[in-house]
Order: structure tokens, then C-alpha cells, then sequence
């Protein structure tokens, strides 16, 4: 007797593992343009929305603030910063009352970048075949499962 359970293509983990390499591959030409990794994208994406709307400036954010919100450690976030502070879209600054906190902040080419990435969602959106309400639905799912798995 089979025990389906144990067949690969039964497994959530296999599917969000497969989907993720998926959305990579879609989106490494278009970063490439970027000049930027997934992963500093995502670095990038959590910098422009730490703005200050009157003036849309770069607000600082320090690095764990950072790392908690794109639940990376340090030994992961760093290098990627230090890429990023290389490309001259990002500064890092240790605070000046708590020497132990580095402070992020976006640079002028840094908020430009913001522009030139505004299409991306949409582009990214559009090879999903899914309707909005779709996608809603389904990011409303993930959230779900994301905190119910990380209760445990």
C-alpha cells in the first residue's frame, strides 16, 4: 500500500519551494537592469517605504530593524548592505547615542532607483495570470500560514 502523503508532489514545502525559484528567475532580468540581486531588491523595497512622505526622503532605519523585517540575521544582511553601499545607493552610519546600532539610509541614487523600479510590481504581477482579487486572496492566505507556522 502507497503512502501518498510522501509523494513529492503532495508536499506544500516542494510547491513554495519550486515557486520561489520560479519568481527569481522572473525577476532576475528585470534587476539586472537594476543592477541589484533579489535580495537587495528586497532591502530596497523596505528603504523606499521608510520615507518620509512630506519630502520624500530617506528616513534611517538601523540594520536590525532591517534584518527583523526582512527576517534576516546579520551574517546575511550585512554583506548585502555593504554590496549596496558599494553601488553608492545606500549609507551606513553607527548611531551616534548607541555606538552598537549602524543606521541605514537611502542616497540620492538610491531614491532614484525608486523610479526606475515603479513598473516591476505590475511586470512581475502580470506573468501570474492571476486577477487582482486573486492575488489578494492568496497573499491574505500566505499571511496566514506565515503566522500560524510562526506561532510554533
Amino acid at each position: 500500500m502507497s503512502n501518498d502523503s510522501l509523494k513529492l508532489e503532495n508536499q506544500l514545502c516542494f510547491r513554495l519551494y519550486s515557486l520561489s525559484k520560479l519568481m527569481n528567475r522572473h525577476y532576475s532580468p528585470v534587476l539586472k537592469k537594476l543592477g541589484l540581486t533579489y535580495s537587495q531588491y528586497l532591502v530596497m523595497l523596505v528603504l523606499w517605504e521608510n520615507t518620509d512622505a512630506t519630502n520624500d526622503t530617506s528616513l534611517a532605519i538601523s540594520v536590525k530593524q532591517l534584518g527583523i523585517r526582512l527576517d534576516l540575521d546579520s551574517g546575511t544582511l550585512s554583506p548585502l548592505l555593504k554590496r549596496l553601499e558599494n553601488q553608492a545607493l545606500l549609507s551606513r552610519v553607527r548611531n551616534s547615542e548607541d555606538e552598537r546600532s549602524v543606521e541605514v539610509t537611502l542616497t540620492d541614487k538610491g531614491c532614484l532607483l525608486k523610479q526606475q523600479a515603479q513598473g516591476i510590481p505590475a511586470q512581475m504581477f502580470s506573468v501570474t495570470g492571476m486577477s487582482i482579487d486573486e492575488l489578494h486572496a492568496m497573499n491574505s492566505q500566505l499571511d496566514n500560514l506565515l503566522a500560524t507556522m510562526s506561532l510554533e
